[in-house]
């Protein structure tokens, strides 16, 4: 996954969005907790994506959502029906 925005103003100069060149890759294992199997199940469902092809989205946009949470930005939900705005908080 691509973003066509460049870090936010404060972002570390060492920061990437999509990370390393094409092509380049790192096999890992992992344990998932039963909230994250089920969550990684629902998503093969709707998307029909593999696991590692969810794995590389959710792993690129957690750094990208970490990049501006560290440079001091906020990340907002909005419904666009009702205009409601939640606030998104990684713990």
């Amino acid at each position: 996954m691509q973003f066509a925005i460049e870090a936010p103003a404060g972002a570390p100069e060492t920061s990437r969005l999509g990370g390393e060149t094409e092509g380049a890759a790192e096999r890992i294992t992992v344990a998932l907790i039963p909230a994250a199997a089920g969550g990684l199940q629902r998503l093969q469902e709707r998307t029909n994506l593999s696991k590692t092809d969810i794995a590389n989205r959710a792993i690129t946009s957690y750094e990208f959502f970490d990049l501006y949470l560290q440079a001091g930005h906020e990340l907002l939900v909005r419904d666009p029906v009702t205009g409601e705005t939640l606030t998104v908080r990684f713990l």
